[in-house]
């Protein structure tokens, strides 16, 4: 796999002794900033990398050090989608095929964008400047995006649990789809392929360092009713959720002894067997 060049901003620094006043020039440049010097990279792996595959099975699209990649599904050479100083993560093909939706800062804050696949025209989907954005996800009609946001680091408090919001794709300031409790943090959205319900992960105790399983469990949310179930109890925690194209198998992440494995469950009866132990991500 071949990676195109990426860019490197040099970050300088002042130093001015005694009570003397700094007279260096503000940066008031406007974005996006432009590179000083770049770099070259060739490499065949990666580590904690976002991936999806397009709706025909042909192709993933995946992220790698802020930059947007898609690849053949059989294996082959990468083709930057996106490049540059942004950092761009989590891609999510449409249900059509045509447009991905990921997380970027190019506008100076972290926001939703969607990219054109055969022209690579980027437009901005939120205009949040002071959130992150988790996990975006499509509907299945194409006309909408879900994902988890919340309030950056800077925020204190229930602000900064993620919360399941929805936004159309032509635009707009989007939809809360569950805002309580303040202290849920919810993460990994996925809808079912009726676009009726949507699985997520939830964790209702509050972060610590060093914390005790479990930690976070399935829910789902019923749109048409409004009603929210838990659908999990595991002791080494569930996460990551994600539904079959035909809506009968559900995949998701679990802890067990040292090891992460994927567990696989048919939705019409409960019942479940490893998929894969160990994995990584």
């Amino acid at each position: 796999m071949r990676v195109r060049p990426f860019a490197v901003v040099a970050l300088c620094a002042s130093v001015v002794l005694g009570a003397q006043e700094d007279s260096s020039p503000a940066d008031d440049r406007d974005l996006p900033l432009d590179p000083e010097r770049t770099f070259s990279l060739d490499t065949d792996e990666g580590t904690w990398i976002s991936v999806d595959v397009s709706p025909d099975g042909d192709t993933v699209v995946f992220d790698l050090l802020g930059d947007l990649y898609t690849m053949p599904l059989t294996g082959g050479e990468a083709v930057s989608l996106t490049e540059g100083m942004p950092y761009d993560n989590q891609p999510r093909y449409s249900p059509d095929g045509s447009e991905v939706v990921f997380v970027s800062d190019r506008d100076g804050s972290e926001n939703l964008w969607l990219i054109d696949i055969a022209s690579k025209e980027t437009r901005q989907l939120t205009n949040g400047s002071t959130k992150s954005y988790e996990s975006p996800e499509w509907l299945p009609d194409g006309n909408y995006v879900v994902a988890a946001t919340a309030e950056n680091m800077a925020v204190r408090g229930d602000a900064r649990n993620p919360k399941l919001w929805m936004w159309h794709v032509d635009g707009g300031t989007g939809v809360q789809i569950i805002k309580e409790p303040g202290s849920r943090r919810i993460t990994g959205p996925t809808p079912t392929p009726d676009g009726r319900h949507i699985w997520f992960a939830q964790r209702t105790n509050l972060w610590q360092y060093n914390a005790i399983l479990p930690q976070y469990q399935l829910a789902v949310y019923d749109r048409e009713t409004g009603e929210q179930y838990t659908r999990s109890s595991r002791y080494g925690s569930a996460f990551r959720p994600t539904v079959s194209p035909d809506g009968v198998w559900l995949v998701y992440g679990t802890r067990h002894e040292e090891h992460t494995g994927l567990r696989l469950r048919e939705l019409a009866t409960g019942e479940e067997r490893w998929l894969a132990y160990p994995v990584t991500r």
